[in-house]
């Protein structure tokens, strides 16, 4: 019976909650912590915003001193951003510009556009007056803390850093913060008929795109990748490698992942390579990407994808990057959607098809390619992976279907 695509999910997410106990941290000026995920949680070192200021450009006022139908108050020194006011006292009102601090005294701001005359006066003028509005304590003040208190939690850990988080960051003062160290993974493509991309190609050969298409979806998603050379199909140099790989002491890998040799054809080298080990290989009810290989290596988490360059895409977006972005907090999420089929298609019984798609600006989805999962170019021109779960066979020209934006 094939494995749910959320079954295998859940079981990648377990098999990377172990890589993940151990991983250490990187403090980083905050900049260099954009899309990485927090290590530790931050608490606020001071209130926001650290003292009381005006919402608006008006008269800091003593409400008390206004009744309902209004005062003419003197106008005391003005209080410009960034300036220490002195107290106001009791029958002034004090000219006040938006995010200057209160004044002691005062309680309240009335806008400039409610007074009369409805302008500030000269700096230079003596004795003037202003007529105000009768006005409630606290208007249009912004309260010390009312934003975050001194000491309360700012970011929880796990959280991913973007411009809002890092803007939160640099207003309580901070220059630098501790985000997870990413995974380093170790990246091997299988295969007799796969050759490095820029050597002869010679009959029965093809070039390895899944290297390049992994590694470089694998670094967008904030991961250390190292590579391996392509890896023929004697299952002894590929367990030579991965030897090699797992047991140095100078720079551990945190996970493995294959490409090719996971299905039950007669020269799987993966599957060859990983007997007596704890790596379990069973079908996903997921088309393409059906076979995967799930376990450890020498106490290293194991995931082995599909060789097919569509399949291992496939797999790495329904299951690594999602797990990746549960457990350690980055990468974000796939932006989830709906879009409108522009053409009919079907999808086969029992299974969720994964296919690709472009989303035009109209809402259109239009299918890039068929099902297959060799078709490079097509994977290439879409924009979204289409989601079409268990159980959906026929989706008529019209109707909507949930897509995974590239």
């Amino acid at each position: 019976m094939p494995r749910s695509v959320a079954a295998h999910r859940q079981a990648v997410v377990e098999l990377l909650t172990g890589a993940t106990t151990s991983n250490g941290r990187l403090r980083l000026p905050l900049l260099e912590a954009l899309g990485k995920a927090l290590a530790a949680d931050v608490h606020a070192p001071l209130s926001l915003p650290p003292f009381a200021n005006s919402q608006m450009d008006g008269f800091a006022v003593r409400s008390a001193d206004i009744p309902d139908d209004g005062a003419e108050l003197w106008v005391a020194a003005p209080v410009p951003a960034g300036a220490e006011p002195a107290a106001l006292k009791s029958g002034f009102a004090a000219p006040i510009m938006t995010g200057a601090m209160i004044p002691d005294g005062a309680d309240a701001v009335v806008p400039i556009e409610k007074a009369t005359p409805n302008a500030f006066p000269d700096a230079t003028a003596r004795d003037a007056v202003v007529d105000l509005p009768a006005v409630a304590p606290g208007t249009y003040v912004r309260n010390r803390g009312s934003d975050i208190e001194k000491g309360a939690l700012a970011l929880p850990a796990g959280t991913l850093l973007g411009p809002a988080q890092l803007g939160l960051l640099a207003a309580l003062g901070l220059t630098a913060v501790d985000v997870r160290e990413p995974l380093l993974v170790l990246l091997v493509t299988t295969g007799d008929e796969v050759v490095e991309p820029g050597e002869e190609l010679s009959a029965g050969k093809i070039y390895d795109s899944n290297g390049t298409l992994l590694e470089a979806s694998m670094r967008q998603a904030g991961l250390r990748v190292v590579r391996t050379g392509i890896s023929d199909d004697d299952p002894a140099s590929l367990l030579t490698e991965l030897h090699r790989h797992t047991r140095n002491t100078d720079n551990p890998v945190d996970l493995v992942v294959t490409t090719g040799g996971v299905s039950k054809g007669a020269y799987e080298v993966v599957r060859q390579a990983m007997a007596g080990h704890p790596v379990d290989f069973l079908p996903v009810a997921m088309q393409p990407g059906g076979p995967q290989g799930l376990g450890t290596f020498n106490g290293v988490p194991f995931l082995g994808f599909p060789g097919n360059p569509v399949s291992c895409l496939v797999s790495f977006e329904m299951f690594l990057r999602p797990a990746l972005s549960q457990v350690m907090g980055t990468p974000a999420l796939r932006a989830v959607r709906t879009a409108i089929l522009a053409e009919p298609l079907t999808s086969p019984e029992g299974k969720h098809q994964v296919r690709r798609g472009s989303v035009g600006a109209d809402g259109m989805l239009r299918m890039e390619g068929g099902a297959g999962s060799h078709l490079v170019h097509a994977l290439a021109r879409a924009n979204a992976l289409v989601q079409i779960p268990v159980g959906v066979t026929e989706l008529a020209a019209g109707a909507e279907v949930e897509v995974w934006m590239l």
